[in-house]
């Protein structure tokens, strides 16, 4: 289902809150190409038509949605890895607030699941649950954030987007 979905979004959330932005979902954030639109409660976006991907995400829900500066976000994840997950998947992240770079790093993915009690090789159905904590103080401003996932081959597991205001 949706394990690297959630080895990304804990990355990805658990990133913006090192950096101080993770509560980054208003909830008067739109989204411009409803087609690209990750399915559930959730500001997220695909990078591209998904066609191509070899996680299809059922959904991702946010709780609280929108995110709220320290408390606790709750990320549940449900996806299928229609493709093995082997040792050497990577994900590019990067967050940005306004035009300012705060994250861009390369992490592998298999060496992230134990945060979710998973371990690579990955396939198959997935319902992943993750907590994260939100810091108290988060700078107001536009961020954004990406994480493109590939496979040990190069190949697209997934691309996630979000670009939200504070």
């Amino acid at each position: 289902m949706m394990l690297l979905t959630t080895t990304i979004l804990p990355l990805l959330f658990s990133s913006l809150a090192a950096s101080r932005s993770s509560s980054f979902f208003g909830s008067d954030q739109h989204v411009l190409d409803e087609a690209l639109s990750v399915p559930g409660k959730n500001p997220l976006t695909f990078c591209q038509d998904t066609k191509d991907y070899s996680l299809d995400i059922k959904y991702v829900d946010l709780t609280p949605n929108p995110p709220e500066p320290g408390k606790q976000l709750t990320i549940e994840a449900k996806g299928n890895f229609t493709k093995k997950v082997e040792k050497d998947a990577y994900v590019n992240l990067s967050v940005k607030y306004g035009l300012i770079t705060l994250i861009n790093t390369k992490a592998d993915v298999c060496d992230n699941l134990k945060t979710i009690d998973e371990e690579c090789p990955v396939e198959g159905d997935k319902l992943i649950t993750k907590k994260v904590d939100i810091p108290a103080q988060v700078p107001p401003g536009t961020y954004h954030v990406l994480a493109d996932v590939y496979d040990k081959d190069n190949k697209k597991i997934t691309c996630l987007q979000a670009t939200v205001h504070l």
